[in-house]
């Protein structure tokens, strides 16, 4: 068992933001400053490149100065996203994953701990994707030299449903970490892919923003989640409550972010990195100029106010 899997287990992962102006280019003076004050927060690790900080967005160029902002700032373990970049004329499964292991030698290269890999939605759909998924997995371990987090992605974010035999076989690598889920709202895929883990001694990973108190619940014992780019504390103090057996405890802190989640979680459902930043300005992570994501739908002011109403009374 790979030793990154005692140190995360039980704790939570940031999936952080990467600050932006209107014009979408990287505040880098921004992200140092994100950087610090998230990193000062009880946190087991973090993820870069994730959906949150559009890693799959972003210039090589700029991965690599986030990635190297981020390891500058922090000692605990960093996982990086690794998938087909939205530039890339990748036109075949070959390509794609291609262009993935690309992206996690960058990660290498760049002091990442670990790899996070997006799924190729193709495979879903093909009578042998099963085995194409595991044999990602294994090539991008074994070109990379870096540990992996298998990624359960909901289709609206470009991913699609793992059964349990694949989570299963993914676990038995010994190059897997885990399995993150991200289901958005389906909470019997959520289910069997957390119980599809169990016994195996790898981490339970939730990403589950909208079902995060629930998927401790079912057996989930580690987060990295989008929802913790910003008020830190309220994904915390969840996984801490329900780690030490505070029960009373777990409950009202799962209340306290489930509201939080509502305001920032909902449909248009790639919005969320938007009201995110939003949050990360209200709380000073990141200056109002830092605070564009250019790859997600418009948003209508009243939306902000929501965000900012939910925190104002979360923190009254």
């Amino acid at each position: 068992m790979h030793p990154l899997v005692e140190q995360l287990r039980g704790t939570l992962l940031p999936a952080v933001v990467t600050p932006m102006d209107s014009d979408g280019v990287v505040a880098y003076d921004a992200l140092t400053a994100y950087a610090g004050a998230l990193t000062a927060e009880s946190i087991g690790g973090l993820a870069v490149w994730a959906h949150t900080g559009r890693g799959l967005y972003l210039s090589p160029a700029d991965r690599s100065k986030v990635l190297e902002t981020w390891r500058e700032a922090t000692d605990v373990p960093i996982v990086a996203g690794v998938g087909v970049p939205r530039s890339s004329s990748a036109q075949s499964l070959q390509e794609a994953a291609d262009a993935t292991v690309t992206m996690a030698l960058q990660a290498a290269a760049g002091g990442a701990d670990a790899v996070m890999v997006y799924p190729l939605a193709a495979l879903g759909l093909l009578p042998d994707g099963h085995a194409q998924a595991v044999a990602l997995h294994e090539r991008v371990a074994a070109e990379s030299g870096l540990p992996l987090v298998g990624f359960y992605l909901h289709g609206e974010a470009g991913g699609y449903p793992y059964p349990p035999a694949l989570i299963r076989d993914l676990l038995s690598l010994d190059s897997m970490l885990g399995v993150k889920t991200a289901t958005l709202d389906r909470a019997i895929g959520c289910q069997d892919a957390i119980w599809a883990g169990r016994g195996t001694g790898k981490l339970l990973i939730t990403g589950e923003d909208r079902m995060y108190g629930p998927s401790f619940m079912w057996g989930a014992d580690t987060a990295l989640v989008g929802i913790a780019a910003a008020q830190v504390p309220l994904s915390a103090t969840v996984l801490s409550a329900w780690t030490s057996g505070d029960h009373a405890g777990f409950l009202t802190a799962s209340d306290r972010l489930d509201r939080f989640a509502a305001a920032t979680f909902y449909a248009p459902i790639e919005g969320y990195v938007q009201r995110m930043l939003w949050a990360a300005v209200w709380e000073g992570l990141i200056p109002e100029e830092a605070s564009y994501d250019p790859y997600g739908p418009p948003l209508p002011a009243g939306e902000r106010d929501v965000v900012i109403r939910c925190l104002e009374e979360l923190n009254s």
